[in-house]
């Protein structure tokens, strides 16, 4: 199989699909790899690296989408890219497209095979293709949060920590997966004072059990919600349904209840936000105000950290691509039910139920298009 890498074009995504390493992983079970021209630049990777593992450079977008038959990439295609795929090529990439029917169009209309990280689900609910990426959003979202509470950041002036004789900030977090949980980790060791907001109460458990008083872990209900954001300093939202829209828990009558200049940083915008408020932004304008409440809605934040976050998602990445090139597309997804559910479009029809749901489209099951019985 010829694998494509292209250059990831997103405003300040610096991230690349493949790692070197993970090039020579696909020739050594003989595969070809296309890997455009100064695609690992971002992730301080060089076309030399990607040639001694064995990768062929490309010029061009274009040379890449035109010979592969799989695209690995890391975000959403955008508006050129759709234009590139075709039919029976194969997508595999964060999709995100429950809030993006633009994009969930396009790729009906290109007759791709789109397989997206962000659905590929274990049994157990797990999603080891996302969890890299959130662990590392988790973990940014403290760090940029702490920036944003800087006053020439537009925050509130408050240091994460405090001083001696001095409060800290004030955390709350929604959600307690993998994103509040790295978060959460990171601004105790910050010092701040932090809460954990979930519907889980098995994980709140968990987390005290674990981290005892150092972290406080509320129950989510909105008047709870509403109780917690009026004392929060920031709010990062961290609330994740696999595939789906993801459900409001702050409406905007909430920021009237808030500190001025408190910030909302909701790493769950990709998937249309846990804050009625938010909107995407980019790593070049993040920040924006409503009702003097400082909001951040970056989709690709673990593209500002490329080095970290390209071998993390290789590591994960890597088993499943490999799965696809080797035996097929067809025996790949028959053979292992985490990567059928991560069949987003299937010949033109969408085969993921959330995605449909949340754009009022038709649903196919992707048994009805998929004979397991026979696959090669």
């Amino acid at each position: 199989m010829i694998i494509g890498v292209p250059r990831e074009i997103k405003n300040n995504e610096f991230r690349v699909g493949m790692t070197p390493a993970g090039v020579a992983e696909f020739v050594a079970h003989g595969h070809t790899v296309l890997v455009e021209c100064q695609a690992g630049e971002g992730s301080s990777y060089s076309d030399a690296d990607y040639a001694l593992a064995g990768a062929r450079l490309a010029t061009s977008a274009a040379e890449v989408f035109g010979e592969a038959d799989m695209i690995i990439k890391v975000k959403e295609p955008q508006a050129l890219e759709l234009a590139m795929l075709r039919p029976g090529q194969i997508l595999f990439a964060y999709l995100h497209l429950a809030p993006d029917r633009a994009q969930t169009e396009g790729l009906l209309q290109s007759g791709a095979l789109c397989i997206g990280y962000e659905t590929v689900e274990l049994a157990a609910g797990r999603l080891p293709l996302l969890a890299p990426m959130s662990e590392v959003a988790g973990r940014m979202a403290a760090q940029v949060g702490a920036s944003l509470l800087q006053r020439s950041s537009g925050g509130r002036g408050v240091l994460m920590g405090g001083v001696a004789g001095v409060l800290p900030a004030n955390v709350l977090i929604l959600g307690a997966g993998i994103v509040g949980i790295n978060a959460a980790y990171v601004a105790k060791g910050m010092g701040a004072s932090v809460t954990l907001m979930d519907v889980d109460l098995e994980r709140l458990r968990q987390i005290e059990f674990v981290w005892g008083s150092a972290v406080r872990t509320v129950y989510s209900t909105r008047h709870d919600v509403e109780r917690m954001v009026a004392e929060a300093d920031l709010v990062i939202g961290a609330v994740l349904q696999a595939g789906a829209r993801t459900p409001v828990l702050i409406t905007r009558d909430m920021l009237a209840l808030m500190k001025r200049r408190a910030v909302i940083l909701d790493v769950a915008v990709d998937q249309g936000g846990c804050i009625e408020t938010i909107r995407p932004t980019t790593h070049a304008d993040p920040t924006y105000l409503v009702d003097e409440i400082l909001h951040y809605g970056v989709t690709n934040m673990p593209g500002a950290l490329p080095r970290t976050s390209t071998q993390a998602l290789m590591n994960a990445t890597l088993r499943y691509g490999l799965a696809i090139a080797d035996k097929g597309w067809l025996r790949a997804v028959c053979d292992d039910p985490a990567l059928a559910r991560g069949v987003n479009i299937l010949e033109g029809r969408i085969t993921s139920r959330p995605v449909a749901e949340a754009h009022g489209m038709a649903f196919t099951p992707l048994e009805v298009l998929v004979p397991c019985s026979a696959a090669p």
